[in-house]
């Protein structure tokens, strides 16, 4: 036999075999840096309506307040004729405001049902006599009112006054001096009225 000859020329690759089989999976790697934030969704339908919460534990109910009306107390009267005599109340039957009725026009007088400071205010239509009027207090006078009249004229006189009152007390008005002084007048076209009210009452 002769000797070995030299080694050929590489051949060409071959052509590529076929897949193998799926192999195991691996072991989960490292996590990844975090990504950047994504753009917000559009907004889902809304959710049905919940059931309405247990109620509350109700407190004690108070007590009754004291309400306005309990310190009411005003009145507005007017006079419908000549004042027949002096030295009595006046008799003021033409009733412009009396709800409360603590103004008594059988008797004239004011009788006070809640303690407190009032207000009484009169306005006269004094024809045909001079007028003399009191404003009395408890049968004492505490304000006088005299008008001089003018013949063949009608005169006007008024008067006002602050006065505390203790719960029984009465307020009227009165022609005093003699039966010539008794110029007090009304008609369908001039008012003689006589009126007061409450301004506040006693705290106690």
């Amino acid at each position: 036999p002769g000797p070995p000859g030299h080694n050929g020329l590489p051949g060409r690759d071959g052509k590529d075999g076929r897949d193998g089989e799926k192999g195991e999976k691996g072991e989960q790697g490292e996590n990844g840096p975090k990504g950047d934030s994504g753009q917000i969704g559009i907004q889902g339908i809304p959710g049905s309506r919940g059931f309405p919460g247990a109620p509350g534990i109700m407190g004690m109910k108070g007590e009754k307040g004291e309400g306005a009306y309990v310190h009411r107390s005003a009145f507005s009267v007017g006079l419908t004729g000549k004042v027949p005599h002096p030295n009595v109340p006046i008799l003021f039957s033409k009733i412009f405001y009396n709800e409360q009725q603590h103004y008594d026009p059988t008797t004239g007088k004011f009788r006070c049902s809640i303690p407190g400071m009032y207000y009484f205010a009169y306005h006269l239509t004094v024809y045909t006599a001079d007028a003399k009027v009191s404003l009395y207090k408890q049968d004492r006078p505490v304000l006088f009112t005299f008008d001089q009249y003018q013949a063949n004229n009608l005169d006007q006189a008024s008067g006002s006054v602050l006065l505390h009152l203790d719960a029984g007390e009465e307020v009227w008005l009165q022609v005093y001096g003699e039966g010539e002084s008794n110029g007090v007048y009304a008609d369908n076209l001039n008012d003689s009225t006589f009126m007061g009210f409450l301004l506040y009452p006693d705290l106690d």
